[in-house]
């Protein structure tokens, strides 16, 4: 049986298992929401919406765009009962959700490696278009492409994604490196002997359980998972060459360990981080967050500079992650559910709250220069007045990834085997690996 039909009975199964425990629907069985509020609970005659997402920090956004506009729209004024699940329990849900018929909220988070199964077949999502073509040259467009299919835009984007480079200044300056000299990997892995020789800290680390990073790498050299045909391109030369780095800093150069926890969002990492563990991680913009709220003692120390080139003059960024928030077809307020979905995430107001109140780039590229963006805030207090003026630099340089139905599947392999089975069994060489995952990956998409 392949693994598509197999993957359909099982999802048939538990949609059965499902719809028995819930009485037909699907919340009762998905489990308690991490966190739930009511936005607007005080507001009379207003229309009830329910929100779902992933990421408790989105919460705060909301909280911010509900009261604006029931400030501005008290004709159509909103409560929104905003709900945070754990990533598989509402991507999951919101699925078995939308092909049962019943029991999806009126508008959801969709992380963007999830987002292509949101697409497959005819999307169970209302299109955005009306709002979103007016203000399309405004945008990153590879941001808006992400939760697009055949010229309809069904996500609203929550940010560029800009990768940086996160430097701990007061261990650079210890170990003698001044960080505007590091343009290339090479100088990178120079600065990352002396941090090394100089401190108790190492330069970096190396993730086992989370792709971000080696994506960060081959988008870098134009490389990807995928092509512009959506063909599989993970065992490409410039992958095996960034798989190849990635093992010679940990075991070669000696410059970086094993990411505690696996990946960057542990709390393993983020304690080890907070205590001086290491120089240097390359996250996108809206990793800002993560310091400011779980690694508070680096307040001051941290500083973002763009990534280092494969060569001079080569990419020093790309845009990695993202989240698109949509309506569904299943909200009995479509117009009002998409024009406050519009409101929060499209106008200028709005993408400057992305950065005042998350703390996000705005993928709305006209505001980076705005003075609102500008004023002091908790982020220019944590890591600079800079901030703005790094993203600028490389504003032309920020390629997006592809998006297939077939990435979650790729990030699944990578994340699963091919980066444990290099950087941390070292059962096999990064050629190995990679085409092992090809294999793997091929033999989901027949």
């Amino acid at each position: 049986m392949k693994k598509k039909s197999l993957l359909a009975l099982l999802l048939s199964v538990m949609m059965a298992m499902l719809m028995a425990c819930s009485g037909g629907g699907i919340e009762s069985a998905g489990g308690e929401a991490t966190e739930k509020e009511v936005i607007g609970a005080d507001e009379k005659d207003a229309t009830e919406l329910k929100y779902w997402t992933f990421v408790e920090l989105h919460m705060d956004f909301f909280k911010d765009a509900v009261p604006r506009w029931n400030e501005l729209h008290p004709d159509k004024k909103i409560k929104l009962v905003a709900e945070t699940f754990p990533y598989d329990q509402m991507h999951n849900n919101l699925l078995l959700a939308l092909q049962s018929g019943k029991g999806a909220p009126d508008i959801s988070d969709i992380e963007v490696g999830r987002f292509p199964n949101f697409l497959q077949g005819e999307p169970q999502l209302l299109p955005m278009n009306e709002y979103v073509e007016p203000e399309k040259e405004n945008f990153v467009q590879s941001r808006l492409d992400l939760y697009a299919k055949d010229g309809n835009y069904y996500g609203l984007p929550t940010h560029v994604g800009a990768t940086m480079m996160y430097y701990n200044k007061e261990i650079m300056d210890a170990a003698g490196v001044d960080i505007d000299s590091i343009k290339t990997w090479d100088d990178y892995i120079e600065a990352g002997k002396k941090v090394v020789a100089n401190t108790d800290a190492v330069m970096t680390n190396v993730h086992t359980g989370d792709a971000t990073q080696f994506q960060q790498m081959i988008s870098q050299q134009g490389s990807d998972l995928f092509d512009d045909a959506g063909n599989l391109t993970v065992d490409s030369e410039k992958n095996v060459k960034t798989l190849t780095l990635l093992n010679d800093m940990l075991y070669k150069h000696k410059i970086a360990e094993l990411t505690p926890g696996g990946e960057p969002h542990a709390e393993e990492y983020y304690a080890y981080m907070n205590e001086g563990k290491a120089a240097s991680i390359s996250m996108p913009l809206w990793y800002m967050g993560r310091f400011t709220d779980y690694m508070p003692d680096l307040k001051g120390k941290m500083v973002i500079r763009p990534l280092p080139a494969w060569e001079e003059g080569g990419g020093r960024s790309v845009g990695i992650g993202g989240t698109g928030t949509v309506v569904t077809n299943q909200t009995k307020h479509a117009e009002l559910a998409k024009e406050f979905l519009a409101f929060a995430k499209l106008s200028k107001e709005a993408n400057i709250k992305l950065w005042t109140v998350l703390g996000f780039d705005p993928p709305r590229h006209d505001v980076w220069e705005d003075p609102a963006v500008r004023e002091d805030n908790k982020f220019y207090q944590f890591f600079g007045n800079d901030i703005f003026d790094t993203l600028l630099s490389i504003k032309d340089e920020i390629p997006g990834i592809h998006v297939t139905e077939h990435l979650p599947d790729a990030l699944t392999e990578l994340n699963t085997n091919t980066l444990n089975n290099v950087l941390r069994q070292k059962s096999e060489s990064p050629e190995e690996a990679l085409k092992k995952a090809q294999e793997a990956i091929e033999s989901t998409m027949q």
